[in-house]
């Protein structure tokens, strides 16, 4: 009898919930959402890598904004932690080790803008389509317990998302490195100039 109260209890506030009455919480998600938008589109767009990598730094923060507004507190400061804070200071790392230009630079723009904006869609539109399908009649209560929360999100990581965690990883640890081996050949390089100029 109690199942099946709770069971009306949930579909009734199922359908009192209409997105042509959004809260104050869901107009902030769709408003930070735009930010966030907003400057990954900067991010790919600009010809300036430190530009892009701080504008990556705006877009990831806007992706923590977004799991605070979905009461998932833990994602959202694993987010800040790790991406905000490891990631993007590995990115501006390796831009200094490797050299990369500070300025607007020609060499990088590839010239396969056609290609990869089409890619871009193409991913984006298969992105939004397994989320919509996958979350179409699901309303999750805000006012509710939280959803990230560390027992749930750690059994669902360490139990199911073992593997993209450790290639992630392995992904970063690996750009690092070339990082560190275009240094040690750039500097190489100068030193064996250096001496052919001494020697001339």
């Amino acid at each position: 009898m109690t199942f099946a109260a709770a069971s009306t209890t949930a579909a009734k506030a199922a359908e009192t919930q209409s997105f042509l009455s959004p809260t104050g919480v869901e107009i902030a998600f769709l408003l930070v959402g735009l930010v966030t938008l907003g400057a990954a589109v900067i991010t790919v767009t600009t010809k300036q890598l430190v530009h892009a990598a701080l504008w990556l730094v705006v877009a990831l923060g806007g992706l923590a904004v977004e799991y605070l507004l979905l009461t998932a507190e833990f994602i959202a400061w694993v987010q800040v932690l790790i991406y905000v804070g490891s990631v993007v200071v590995l990115l501006l790392f390796g831009l200094m080790l490797t050299r990369a230009p500070i300025g607007r630079s020609p060499e990088a723009d590839s010239g396969n803008r056609p290609v990869a904006l089409a890619v871009a869609v193409a991913a984006a539109a298969a992105l939004v389509w397994v989320v919509v399908d996958a979350f179409r009649t699901t309303v999750i209560d805000l006012d509710g317990a939280a959803q990230g929360s560390t027992d749930v999100t750690g059994s669902i990581l360490f139990r199911h998302w073992v593997l993209p965690f450790e290639a992630l990883s392995v992904l970063l640890l690996a750009a690092l490195v070339g990082a560190i081996v275009l240094s040690r050949k750039n500097a190489a390089q100068d030193q064996a100039a250096q001496d052919q100029e001494e020697n001339s």
